[in-house]
């Protein structure tokens, strides 16, 4: 992908555009995907980086959602489990098979939550992932070594998929990149143009980094910000009321150790009766998460102490060791853009997940809700709804079938594996210059010649987008992202033709942004 280049062509002024797409995480690269699945042309515009925001803070599962079925969100969970199905096949280098354990200490848990994951896995069919059984208290302990054996009286395996989600959202851009997409991140909609009939007919965009302002026209604007969607709304009709209720969730990182084995922890039922997860990834274990209603949408939401605490005291009453804030590698909030409930004191599980699509008068698509796991069927929809408006006939998604870039059977092993086919292209790179050939940090794999691969085919244009997004080391350790911070500063200066001023700015503002991750 190449920014320079797409700005470029945003810059034709005779240029219309069948969609111009407002967001650059899981939504709108869902919409720009299955838009040029059906040979729409599409802009997309993101005003910081690609997945800077929820979309890049999730708990790294594709999933039907075990705890919608309980909800009784039947059709919400059919659609996830065959999108789920599908993105394991369309993007194996991105996804896994990942097997969880609910330990059981009730007798009557184990008919509960057997007949509930029988039905899970009879609602996959064909795209299950695998059978969910009932197995001993000594083959549950063979699993999660570091689980607390008292009362313990077995376990029910089932099984959902796990994801990278940042590099999901790069891959997916990439895909729409080389589909004929024009996307460019830290370009933000300032403004939306309308005529005389009150019908948008383009927006205003300015590019952050160099301040260059743009007027691009189209046909149609989709706003796909997330828990951003009100701010754009009120740009349309600033007397609207709020659509979007933010949710935050907060997850924790640490050592793999504290569960031991390969399989995650699901905790179906805790103290405010939410579920927890304690899932491997990335040779880390992810501690998640939580629902706590945020009066405002922030793009770095900052966890609070009440939900580290609960997270921390759910996991003591389950792990041998129990974890405390010293043994915190990272801390990362998100949040989700839930449709704001009809009466007030709704609590934020009971909000549905599901996704809605609105037409304004004025033309403008908002799309509202969906998670992850959906985010291509949120797509196909909201494209749909584009026909509608224009009264067309539709053409067929064909979205279903896109392999995403990188597409390959034979993944490397480690880290390498999300970059699926281009690996091998960045290792030529590292054995072509001994400088790109060594360690950002002295305990984890990552090259050099990674964040030369980053900037020159992934877009990263700040510190924080390779360190967070492209690596996924801020998320995974704080601390160790802060220690290579500098060396990868320098090499992106390099590469991007920067000075010692723009690195020192790019350090002060990458270690303010990484203390927040540290408890």
């Amino acid at each position: 992908m190449d920014r320079n280049k797409n700005l470029i062509e945003l810059a034709k002024k005779d240029k219309v555009w069948d969609m111009v797409v407002i967001g650059g995480g899981a939504s709108g690269l869902g919409v720009a995907l299955d838009a040029l699945s059906r040979s729409l042309d599409v802009a997309l515009f993101e005003k910081a980086d690609f997945a800077k925001g929820t979309s890049s803070r999730s708990t790294k599962l594709v999933h039907g959602g075990v705890r919608y079925l309980a909800q009784g969100e039947i059709g919400l969970v059919l659609e996830a489990l065959k999108e789920r199905g599908r993105l394991l096949k369309n993007a194996p280098h991105l996804t896994s098979n990942q097997p969880f354990i609910i330990p059981l200490y009730g007798f009557l848990d184990r008919w509960k939550y057997s007949i509930g994951l029988k039905i899970y896995d009879w609602m996959a069919g064909k795209l299950r992932l695998g059978k969910s059984r009932y197995i001993s208290r000594k083959d549950t302990i063979d699993r999660l070594p570091m689980i607390k054996t008292e009362g313990l009286k077995g376990g029910i395996v089932y099984h959902d998929g796990q994801f990278d989600d940042a590099r999901l959202a790069l891959m997916v851009a990439k895909t729409c990149n080389s589909m004929g997409g024009c996307l460019v991140n830290y370009c933000g909609v300032n403004k939306i143009l309308k005529d005389i009939n009150g019908k948008i007919y383009a927006v205003q965009v300015k590019d952050e980094l160099s301040g260059e302002k743009h007027v691009v026209k189209a046909k149609s604007v989709i706003n796909a910000t997330g828990v951003f969607a009100n701010k754009i709304l009120k740009m349309d009709e600033p007397d609207i009321g709020k659509m979007i209720q933010p949710s935050q969730g907060i997850h924790l990182v640490i050592d793999r150790s504290f569960l031991g084995g390969k399989d995650a922890l699901m905790i179906p039922q805790t103290s405010d009766g939410r579920v927890l997860f304690a899932v491997p990834w990335k040779g880390k274990l992810v501690l998640g998460t939580t629902d706590t209603l945020r009066e405002k949408a922030k793009m770095e939401p900052k966890p609070l102490e009440s939900e580290i605490q609960f997270i921390l005291e759910t996991a003591e009453h389950y792990l041998v060791k129990a974890p405390t804030k010293k043994d915190v590698l990272s801390v990362f909030a998100g949040m989700r853009p839930l449709a704001a409930p009809k009466e007030s004191g709704a609590k934020t599980k009971e909000i549905s997940r599901s996704h809605k699509v609105v037409i304004s008068k004025s033309g403008l698509i908002t799309l509202t809700g969906g998670k992850w796991t959906t985010f291509r069927k949120m797509g196909e929809d909201t494209v749909d709804k584009f026909y509608k408006l224009h009264q067309q006939q539709p053409v067929e998604s064909d979205s279903s079938d896109i392999k995403l870039h990188g597409f390959t059977k034979t993944s490397e092993e480690g880290h390498w594996k999300s970059y699926g086919s281009d690996a091998k292209r960045i290792k030529k790179l590292a054995s072509g210059n001994q400088a790109w050939n060594e360690q950002l940090h002295p305990d984890y794999p990552h090259l050099a010649a990674e964040v030369i691969w980053a900037v020159r085919e992934e877009m990263a244009m700040k510190l924080e987008d390779i360190l967070s997004r492209r690596i996924r080391l801020l998320i995974l350790d704080a601390q160790a992202a802060k220690d290579c911070a500098p060396k990868v500063a320098m090499l992106m200066a390099e590469e991007l033709g920067k000075d010692e001023d723009w690195i020192k700015k790019e350090l002060e503002d990458f270690n303010k942004l990484a203390d927040k991750y540290l408890i």
